[in-house]
């Protein structure tokens, strides 16, 4: 056996523990964003709940292989030596994919990735044969290929989505007309029959779709198949009783039906998509056995067809790896972030913008709205719209949507997802649970009037993105695949070391982002915390803002003075995430004086004055390091002695006078106010006498013009800074003399 195969096999097996590392990143969202969004349970009870559905999962796996092993191509037409490098292209292309994919926060579909990446390998495979064989035509390209799989996955998707989200909207809409939102009393009635429907649902879909392949072939799943409506009655019996007796034991049994769901979708993610993991190394390795046992290195691989166990061992160690990554990743939490800000029953600042495709849809739905109100009797809009007032304040609660809502969730995503398998019809897990999500967020009126335009946005972001994960799939695959048959060893070599470096360097800057974004966030407010929790957060939090304004300032007239690109680049970044911070917490606002009630109205006034102000001297900051940094990066002329001896004496001034309050700020100290602000009024002066002594050198036709705008722009700005901070100064003194 040539070395270079057993070096393919140690990179399959390596990109395999990498594939489960970004699968579950990936698909975590599927089976985590119910119970997250509406928080059923602490993180801890969630991701153990959901652990335990992976590791029965991972153990009914068995038998699902196949799809690597001869899903997309014909075996028996390759031999050895091109199934591994069409293996070895698929994880290359594969886990690369994904990584980008994550570390963007766009949900994808594992299924639609290996699908292609297998197509795209295997036809470029097929494009070497063919090209190096005079004796095969071109035209006997499909031989190769079992191209009829990837038309049934995508018009599987294709019906999929539109099918998830019509149903998602439709339950959630009746679903609320039964409950409202302050569902609690009608619950103690009806309660157990609600949780007992959803739950015959959520096992009928463990049955169909998560022990598919273990009990395949029994008696007991030919009696299902046989008896679905005496099997779906006799659940929901059964499972109405057990819930009735846990709420006369004051158990909640919304909670526990959005964790058995947890489970549910845990269990059929492992037990049915591991295979998008593991199956390419899995079939790559029993590639290798069968040509070292004949010792042909050219043979054909059609023993790829047979059907061969998994390897109980390796389905241990692959749902280890599963459950380890599920309670580490902090990837996996940035892709969960997106599907429940997009869902949300909260505003804010919303992560997408807005497309003339998504306004389009919102002014027809504004118009259909408009005809709704002129042709349905005002006692009915009434009634329905009662029934859609949502809760405020304290009663509401800190979460993006309410326990109703989850459970609709995962009914719906189990129901479809298990009657489409029935169907034999190849739903993707993601893209039915994201849509069901959507369509549910939809009927409750999450998207209204400010944020509709964004979230549709959103939507189309993502499904845009599922899309486009099939064609790059296919793409990479297709280049790395031909680049490993035409470069031979030296290519599995080059291009199996570049792709680890990229899903390395990807994972590295992910770790330095999430640092510095938990770093940003120390300081940041807590809209969740107490009233005078957050009376004593909005203090800490103005100084060291202040302080690190202060910082950036400094920096930056000492980095453009000595044309310090690489410096003001870095500062250009410090100061724009600073300015979105502040700006976020606009968006924060609401929620935050919801938690202010009570309170004085003076206090909350001064609040969104210190708000506001902060907002504003961030917002100057970027307008002095971003034109500094673009100047000296298109190479234009830097300043004379006179201007840099001015912008030294600006400098210190405003150091001493941030400086000054700085220190009131920490101590919270305002006694010496009135002296801050004459010198406040004495930088003021200087800065307009600097002004004209650069307006006398321009008159003189001293200077470049670019170098003269940047520099009064840097010094209109510091007025502005200045400025805002002394107004954040006075309106933070009367917050604190008011609580």
């Amino acid at each position: 056996m040539e070395i270079i195969y057993t070096v393919v096999l140690v990179i399959l097996a390596v990109t395999a523990v990498s594939g489960l590392f970004v699968g579950v990143t990936n698909d975590a969202v599927n089976f985590l964003n119910s119970a997250i969004g509406s928080k059923a349970a602490p993180m801890r009870i969630i991701l153990a709940v959901a652990s335990i559905g992976i590791l029965v999962g991972t153990l009914t796996s068995s038998g699902m292989m196949e799809v690597a092993r001869t899903g997309m191509f014909n075996p028996e037409l390759f031999n050895f030596h091109e199934v591994m490098m069409l293996y070895l292209a698929v994880m290359l292309g594969n886990i690369v994919l994904l990584d980008v994919y994550n570390s963007l926060g766009l949900p994808t579909s594992t299924t639609v990735s290996l699908i292609f990446a297998l197509l795209g390998a295997a036809i470029a495979v097929s494009v070497f044969k063919i090209a190096e064989d005079p004796a095969i035509a071109i035209d006997s390209l499909g031989q190769f290929i079992n191209a009829a799989k990837a038309m049934g996955i995508v018009s599987g998707i294709l019906l999929s989505v539109a099918i998830a989200i019509v149903v998602g909207t439709v339950v959630m809409y009746v679903s609320r007309l039964i409950f409202s939102f302050r569902y609690n009393k009608i619950f103690r009635r009806w309660g157990a029959v609600w949780c007992g429907l959803t739950t015959t649902f959520i096992l009928y879909f463990v049955l169909i779709k998560g022990l598919k392949a273990p009990l395949s072939g029994t008696e007991f799943m030919a009696f299902v198949a046989d008896h679905r409506l005496l099997v779906l009655g006799l659940l929901w019996v059964g499972s109405a009783v057990v819930m009735f007796g846990l709420q006369m034991l004051k158990v909640n049994i919304l909670k526990t039906t959005i964790l058995i769901g947890t489970f549910s979708l845990a269990l059929a993610f492992a037990g049915n998509d591991l295979v998008n993991f593991i199956g390419v190394p899995i079939a790559g390795f029993d590639s290798y056995k069968m040509a070292a046992q004949s010792g042909d290195m050219a043979m054909m691989m059609g023993g790829l067809r047979d059907s061969v166990p998994a390897n109980f061992g390796l389905l241990i160690l692959a749902g280890g790896i599963m459950i380890v990554t599920l309670w580490t990743s902090k990837k996996a939490m940035h892709v969960t972030e997106t599907e429940i800000k997009l869902a949300s029953q909260n505003e804010g600042e919303e992560k997408y913008g807005s497309t003339v495709f998504s306004r389009a849809i919102v002014r027809a739905a504004v118009n259909m709205n408009s005809s709704y109100k002129r042709s349905v009797p005002l006692r009915v809009q009434e009634w329905i719209n009662s029934r859609f007032e949502q809760l405020g304040g304290e009663e509401k609660g800190q979460v993006h949507y309410d326990l109703i809502r989850a459970s609709v969730n995962l009914t719906c995503s189990s129901l479809l997802i298990a009657f489409g398998t029935s169907l034999g019809l190849p739903l993707s897990t993601t893209y039915v649970t994201f849509m069901v999500a959507m369509g549910s967020s939809l009927a409750d009126r999450a998207w209204g009037r400010e944020s509709a335009v964004y979230r549709i946005s959103g939507v189309m972001t993502v499904i845009a993105g599922w899309f486009v994960t099939g064609l790059g799939a296919f793409v990479i695959s297709f280049a790395i695949a031909l680049g490993l048959m035409y470069g031979g060893a030296w290519a599995v070599g080059v291009l199996s070391f570049g792709a680890l470096f990229l899903l390395v360097r990807s994972n590295l800057r992910a770790k330095k982002k999430n640092l510095e974004t938990q770093s940003g966030e120390d300081s940041w407010l807590d809209s969740s915390a107490a009233s005078h929790e957050i009376l004593q957060q909005c203090g800490e939090e103005v100084r060291s803002v202040m302080e690190r304004v202060t910082s950036i300032y400094n920096r930056t007239m000492v980095a453009v003075m000595k044309e310090n690109r690489k410096a003001l680049r870095d500062l250009v970044k410090e100061s724009n995430e600073l300015f979105y911070q502040s700006r976020d917490r606009k968006y924060e606002m609401v929620p935050v004086l919801n938690k202010l009630q009570g309170r004085d109205i003076e206090t909350v006034h001064y609040y969104v004055q210190v708000v506001d102000y902060l907002s504003e001297v961030t917002k100057a900051l970027v307008h002095i390091t971003r034109p500094c940094f673009d100047h000296i990066d298109n190479n234009h002329e830097g300043f004379s002695k006179d201007q840099v001896k001015d912008l030294v004496m600006v400098n210190d001034n405003v150091k001493s006078v941030y400086g000054e309050i700085n220190k009131m700020l920490e101590t919270n100290d305002f006694s010496e106010m009135e002296r801050v602000m004459q010198m406040r009024d004495r930088l003021m002066e200087m800065i307009s006498e600097v002004i004209k002594n650069q307006l006398r050198r321009i008159q003189g036709e001293s200077g470049s013009t670019k170098t003269s705008v940047l520099y009064l722009g840097i010094l209109n700005e510091t007025k502005t800074m200045v400025l805002q901070s002394r107004n954040l100064l006075k309106s933070q003194k009367y917050f604190v003399a008011s609580v």
